[in-house]
């Protein structure tokens, strides 16, 4: 059994980002793995069989194909505490050749808060890798993505829209360096060992003088292995509370759905800046209001600018056009793909017409059937037939064509 041709007009993207929508509203929307995994247990409930889902600190976008996009939205608003309505309210929705632009423009980095940062790509590929564990990625989204990756690696390897050290991670580095004295002497405690906050780590380690890490993680071996790999503390999630109450500055950089930072940790512990790289925050709303506690979350990192950032902005034409070929060549493959019925019924024929009685006896002569000289020369036809199929996009008059062509060539 074929499967059947995907119609790329089906392929829908719903998404919300931080341009129409703040930190707190995209953690309204924000899914984990274990919603993640529930989302795709539902979605044939939808119709829906090809999906994937990226949920970052800047973006809840939804992929997949189906009718209306409104499947996309109810299905992951199932999962989520903000409304289907609310969230229908604040979205943008794409269809066809639009949402995979949309796509080739969010890998590469054109369509960040912070322009080319990378750490999107890793989130697309663990969001890819997800689904398709699940059977999820089929062969329209599987080409899809690896034609958004080669794009991607192309756009970082040729320029330089991703130099320098701007990233949501760096970011907070950044801003600690500007805006707090004595680093060395503070002590800071970094929760969640992910990939932002491995990374932000390192820009600890590498940026700052800083001497006194701790980090946790709900995985106490991530936290370790990384604390040895820096040379930095690590303590177990249990410790939390006494670990805040001696900290200056706290990093916070889970994935979790309910506040990881209360308002019972910090009351009475004295002045504290937490920077606050998850989405939903992370951080209890009341402890938020207590005095001496400053926060800082994403967006707010987000509004920092510096040289490197003009630099990658004169880079934004050069990603457009690599996107662009990148697209082209994707784009002949679904249209060579909406052609493969044609050209197996043309084989079929063919197959059917070298045995036909009426053709053998008709120059009987001048015909010995040899399979592999007559299979080569119905590969020659079809395969000559998908090439003028490519070129000009006609299909009967190169069926007939494809069916002469044989016949005239059969006795060579």
């Amino acid at each position: 059994m074929h499967e059947r041709i995907t119609d790329i007009g089906k392929f829908y993207l719903a998404g919300i980002n931080y341009k129409k929508t703040d930190a707190s509203v995209r953690g309204q929307f924000a899914i984990n793995n274990d919603q993640y995994q529930v989302i795709l247990n539902k979605a044939p409930l939808y119709g829906i069989n090809e999906l994937f889902i990226l949920s970052t600190c800047n973006r809840t976008e939804v992929y997949g194909l189906t009718d209306h996009p409104e499947n996309l939205i109810d299905l992951l608003c199932t999962e989520t505490t903000g409304d289907a309505e609310q969230f229908s309210q604040l979205a943008y929705t794409k269809t066809g050749i639009t949402a995979v632009q949309h796509l080739f423009e969010v890998a590469a980095g054109l369509d960040s808060q912070i322009l080319g940062d990378y750490e999107i790509i890793g989130q697309i590929k663990a969001a890819v890798k997800f689904a398709k564990e699940q059977g999820f990625i089929k062969t329209f989204s599987d080409r899809l993505i690896n034609a958004v990756l080669q794009s991607s690696k192309q756009i970082k390897n040729e320029t330089a829209l991703s130099g320098g050290t701007v990233s949501v991670s760096f970011a907070a580095v950044q801003y600690l360096r500007e805006n707090v004295r004595h680093i060395g002497g503070k002590n800071i405690l970094l929760v969640g060992a992910g990939k932002i906050g491995r990374n932000t780590c390192k820009n600890l380690a590498d940026y700052v003088d800083a001497k006194r890490i701790t980090l946790i993680n709900r995985t106490e071996e991530k936290a370790v292995a990384l604390a040895d790999e820096l040379n930095l503390h690590s303590a177990r999630l249990d410790e939390l509370p006494q670990k805040i109450a001696v900290s200056d500055i706290i990093f916070i950089a889970t994935n979790s759905v309910e506040p990881v930072i209360l308002r019972s940790h910090l009351e009475g512990q004295g002045e504290k800046l937490i920077i606050d790289l998850s989405v939903p925050c992370n951080v209890e709303a009341a402890a938020q209001q207590l005095p001496g506690i400053t926060l800082i979350d994403v967006d707010e990192l987000s509004k920092l600018k510096d040289k490197t950032l003009t630099a990658r902005k004169a880079e934004v034409p050069k990603a457009k056009a690599i996107i662009e070929k990148h697209i082209a060549d994707f784009t002949e493959w679904y249209d060579m793909r909406k052609h493969v019925p044609v050209l197996k019924a043309v084989k079929t024929k063919l197959e059917q017409i070298h045995t036909c009685s009426l053709y053998t006896q008709s120059n009987p002569a001048s015909y010995t059937f040899v399979p592999g000289k007559t299979d080569f020369k119905i590969q020659q036809v079809v395969s000559g037939m998908a090439t003028k199929m490519r070129k000009q996009n006609q299909k009967g008059c190169y069926y007939i064509e494809a069916i002469n062509e044989f016949i005239a060539t059969a006795t060579d």
